[in-house]
């Protein structure tokens, strides 16, 4: 088989948080394999636990990838301060085509665009893919995937997560795909206090979900408890209304908010001043619109840049919503050449500053407990926990499955199978998700 359709077969998608099916990424023309250990969302240590705890199978993973797509090297990109804590130096060989690069402690640093220019040099044009820069970007959680399905045929049936914030001990455990939140928290002796929110990522890009009918997806790397007085839970809390209130009658357009763009400070056109200006208007440009498909979602611009409280990132990603619906984006200028601002290289906010910021600081810890002793009751496992089409499924109610087994398979077009993540019984199929019983565990 190719690799295409090895890391199809296996369902491997984008473990950092996007869910990028990874095959899909797999085209002609890339050199360098970047291997994102930027783990810089705060309180996240994932990828930090992965590194300490499987480097030899990253470093041979990357290689493998690597000689599989005829590339021509790899780099693991990770901040200095979590590399100085795993005794890892710049340079140092990890495989035989696989290196360190470390990166500045600073937010967003993860953000795929800003990590390609960090351990490259290179620019991807703004509205393209890393693809036509020459590069492949993967999660360390997903390159170790790789490597499973690559020398051993395994397919995605576990999660690593973090499970940080107002808790009484950081965990970082092993779970299957699709445990029941609840049951997560239940198992940690975690009770989530009135009005406490809970995120299935960090404090920065988290989703807020519901406990009792969450599930661990593909794309959980954090399950993270906030307390309602949080920065990061006051943003959460204004709707859209607030937010366009604020954007037409507060601000001033100072532009702080585009001079701290991690992506306007790579050369892109995005100036969020713009577009917060744009809410005010009844006929908005168009092709300004469309810049707001080049926002990485990190934050800056409402936590860091405004001191009126209002968040371009809330105004910049309604118009996101209505783009897509339209299935409009930006379209670069042929042949400008997009370079980063000289002042970049100055505007980049601390990690520790910015989880201060948001009203975190004082929940970081390093997770000093790793439990791969989990067992689920329970899974349920969504069929569509993966950019692109839903898998459709290929068990019954009532069915017996194994562990690894095909249970959904892809659908036409960009989309993944989905496995078994536990050895049990079908109890549900639905168009949202299958669940499977642990008979054994239920006869406890």
């Amino acid at each position: 088989m190719t690799l295409k359709e090895i890391l199809q077969n296996a369902g491997i998608a984008g473990a950092g948080g996007a869910g990028f099916p990874a095959y899909a990424k797999q085209a002609p023309g890339a050199d360098v394999f970047v291997v994102n250990g930027a783990e810089c969302e705060p309180l996240l240590y994932t990828d930090f636990t992965l590194i300490r705890l499987f480097l030899p199978q990253i470093g041979a993973g990357a290689d493998a990838v690597v000689e599989a797509a005829g590339m021509k090297r790899a780099v693991l990109g990770i901040e200095k301060e979590k590399a100085k804590k795993l005794s890892l130096v710049e340079g140092q060989s990890i495989g035989k085509y696989t290196k360190i690069h470390l990166l500045p402690d600073a937010y967003p640093i993860g953000d795929e665009i800003s990590l390609i220019y960090e351990t490259t040099g290179r620019v991807v044009t703004p509205g393209k893919l890393p693809i036509t820069a020459g590069v492949i970007v993967g999660n360390v959680e997903s390159v170790l995937q790789m490597y499973a399905a690559l020398t051993e045929g395994k397919p995605v049936t576990d999660k690593w997560l973090t499970v940080a914030g107002a808790v009484k001990e950081p965990t970082v455990l092993r779970v299957p795909l699709g445990t029941p939140v609840k049951d997560i928290l239940s198992y940690l002796h975690i009770e989530i206090p009135e009005g406490y929110m809970l995120l299935d990522g960090g404090p920065a890009m988290g989703r807020k979900i519901q406990p009792e009918t969450a599930v661990v997806k593909k794309t959980t790397k954090a399950l993270t408890l906030i307390s309602p007085d949080t920065e990061a839970a006051l943003q959460r809390m204004r709707g859209e209304q607030s937010h366009k209130g604020l954007a037409s009658t507060a601000c001033c357009q100072c532009t702080r908010c585009t001079d701290l763009c991690p992506r306007f400070l790579l050369g892109y056109p995005l100036q969020p001043h713009l577009m917060v200006r744009a809410a005010s208007c009844p006929n908005p440009n168009l092709e300004l619109l469309k810049t707001a498909t080049l926002c990485c979602g990190c934050g800056i611009c409402e936590t860091v840049a405004c001191s009126q409280g209002i968040s371009p990132k809330s105004i910049i990603a309604g118009y996101k919503a209505k783009l897509r619906q339209e299935n409009m984006a930006f379209t670069p200028t042929p042949d400008r050449d997009y370079a980063p601002l000289d002042m970049r290289a100055y505007r980049k906010v601390p990690g520790a500053r910015y989880a201060t910021l948001l009203g975190v600081g004082n929940y970081h810890r390093i997770p000093s407990k790793i439990d791969t002793d989990f067992v689920a009751r329970s899974v349920s496992i969504p069929l569509s926990g993966h950019i692109g089409a839903p898998s459709v499924a290929c068990v019954s109610v009532g069915d017996k499955v194994e562990k690894g087994q095909v249970i959904a398979t892809p659908a036409t077009g960009l989309s993944l199978p989905q496995h078994a993540s536990i050895t049990g019984r079908v109890s549900s199929v639905t168009k949202d998700d299958i669940t499977i019983e642990n008979i054994e565990r239920k006869a406890e």
